[in-house]
């Protein structure tokens, strides 16, 4: 009987998790570009420019902390998310989406 754990391939759950954070930052991206879109739509009141760079910013953070963890998962062993790293990026996904839908709205 083996012990649990120690037949599994070390490299495929990291190189899962980095494809993950991947696509997750080509959605973000997708709603940012989209949610400026909209913002930059209008009549162009110093509102909507303040939120279409308040979008930027956001999504300028959450690139920094994907791009953080995916060289990280390109070690051999990564370590594990920090919980600052975590809620960074909830933070940014969270308000990104309120953006959207605040612009939307």
């Amino acid at each position: 009987m083996s012990v649990p754990g120690t037949d599994r391939d070390a490299g495929l759950q990291p190189e899962r998790t980095r494809l993950a954070w991947r696509r997750t930052t080509l959605a973000s991206s997708v709603v940012a570009v989209l949610a400026l879109r909209q913002a930059l739509r209008g009549s162009g009141s110093s509102t909507e420019v303040a939120g279409a760079a308040v979008i930027v910013l956001i999504w300028l953070a959450f690139l920094w902390v994907a791009h953080r963890r995916i060289r990280a998962l390109a070690t051999g062993r990564p370590r594990v998310l920090g919980a600052r790293s975590a809620l960074a990026a909830v933070a940014c996904t969270v308000a990104l989406a309120a953006f959207a839908v605040a612009v939307i709205l």
